[in-house]
């Protein structure tokens, strides 16, 4: 598929969106994946692009974790592992359904997913501890990193909230300890899953990595502002994407 001129258009300032509303309140996913819908790419490679994409703003915010010393190692280890073998499959079983199937899929799953992450009762804060490696907590995070690792490479929008649920409900971490987990299986199930799409020629390299660059540049922006009511923006910036995908279906342009 050619790269024109107007995809960039559309899609380099949803993805500044996508990352300055992932930097205040989460659900970027939601933002950069209806805006290669929007830019005309098929629902195959739509997915495979915003991977790339995705994957950059990604790296980012793991190294942050890194940095400050609350990744787990010990616990990420075989999260990762299992997470990258379900990404692979997800990927495989998202390139074994056609187009018209995978479209009305996506459509299917992305109101379904804006309801998760958009759904605030979900994020209580309610985890007794940070991140330790015994038998219990590594074997839900292990199974939780493939089942998600599975959808990850499927479709995307949401995984990183999907991975913190499951670390703070069902493990007991804190929402701080579950996120910097999540970021580590994140990062690797994306970057699998866009090995996966590469070889298959599915991914747009220039757009995605100029939209690449908009989304990181979103997110610098976004975590660096000091505004009180930033995340009351984030709702209805992302459900006028929904509604907008939503009439794109509908009439079609």
């Amino acid at each position: 598929m050619q790269v024109t001129p107007v995809m960039f258009l559309i899609v380099c300032p949803m993805l500044f969106l996508a990352g300055l509303v992932d930097s205040i309140g989460g659900g970027g996913g939601l933002i950069s994946l209806p805006a290669y819908l929007f830019a005309g790419l098929p629902a195959h490679m739509a997915v495979a692009t915003n991977k790339l994409s995705s994957t950059c703003g990604t790296s980012l915010a793991t190294a942050r974790f890194f940095r400050r010393g609350l990744v787990n190692l010990r616990l990420a280890a075989p999260s990762v592992v299992t997470g990258v073998a379900g990404s692979a499959l997800g990927a495989r079983l998202s390139l074994a359904v056609s187009e018209d199937v995978m479209k009305y899929v996506l459509f299917a799953v992305l109101p379904l997913a804006a309801f998760v992450v958009l759904n605030r009762h979900l994020f209580r804060d309610e985890g007794k501890h940070a991140a330790v490696a015994d038998r219990k907590t590594v074997a839900i995070c292990v199974a939780s990193a493939f089942v998600i690792g599975v959808y990850d490479g499927f479709y995307g929008p949401g995984t990183g909230t999907f991975l913190i649920i499951a670390f703070t409900a069902f493990a007991g971490m804190t929402v701080g300890s579950a996120n910097a987990q999540a970021k580590v299986i994140n990062l690797t199930t994306n970057i699998t899953s866009l090995a996966v799409f590469l070889l298959n020629g599915q991914v747009l390299v220039p757009l995605g990595l100029a939209a690449a660059a908009c989304n990181m540049a979103g997110n610098w922006i976004g975590s660096g502002l000091a505004v009180s009511k930033g995340a009351k923006i984030v709702r209805p910036v992302i459900l006028l994407v929904l509604i907008l995908l939503l009439l794109k279906i509908l009439i079609g342009f």
